[in-house]
């Protein structure tokens, strides 16, 4: 089992598309889980709704029960990487002892670095369309027309949570509360760092040789 870590906008969900097509195995992501239990409106699904409605947290044995519920799967059986989990000391401590106790192993977690600066310029550049959701960039891949969809020709809008604000405070929450994560993993020897800035392909090859 792998793990890609990463603050947001460090292009994990992009790779990790690419290594799960090569590697075979199915990409694991905290929100597509959370979507699929609220949508079907499952046990834990209900759980984890009461307390986002309430507009708090969902306590960690909670977002672990979800997962665990996932990683139980058959297609996971071969293998599987995980994106967006754990996001806590205690998730990953959950995990861990998890995959001790049912004889799966955590091969290696493998952090994409990336400058704040990087980061924020990613996130802040970023342009949506609003009708039918196709993406841009003002620096790397901007609209035809600005503000105009190439597409469907709709408006392309800054999302609320690609501006400077709340990009900020995305990033002190993730260095605050998620990154202690990586140092749980670096005490088990677990953890590859990869340089994430750079050309999409050529971040594609360190991660490849990071887990071979």
């Amino acid at each position: 089992m792998l793990v890609l870590f990463g603050p947001p906008g460090a292009g994990k969900g992009t790779q990790a598309a690419f290594l799960c097509d090569e590697l075979g195995v199915p990409q694991v992501a905290t929100g597509d889980i959370f979507r699929k239990h609220l949508k079907e409106g499952t046990e834990l699904g209900e759980l984890a709704r009461s307390y986002i409605d309430k507009g708090q947290l969902v306590p960690d044995e909670v977002v672990w029960d979800l997962v665990e519920n996932r990683l139980s799967e058959t297609d996971c059986d071969g293998g599987v990487l995980l994106d967006g989990f754990p996001r806590s000391v205690r998730q990953a401590e959950l995990f861990v002892d998890w995959a001790n106790r049912v004889g799966r192993k955590v091969d290696a977690v493998v952090s994409l670095e990336v400058a704040d600066e990087h980061l924020m310029a990613r996130l802040t550049g970023r342009r949506t369309c609003l009708s039918c959701g196709a993406s841009y960039h003002v620096i790397h891949s901007p609209s035809k027309v600005e503000g105009v969809c190439d597409r469907c020709g709709s408006e392309v809008i800054q999302r609320t949570d690609d501006t400077e604000e709340t990009v900020a405070k995305r990033l002190e929450t993730y260095h605050s509360q998620t990154a202690p994560v990586l140092d749980y993993f670096e005490n088990l020897g677990l953890v590859r760092r990869v340089d994430g800035v750079g050309d999409i392909q050529a971040i594609t090859e360190r991660l490849r040789l990071a887990i071979a």
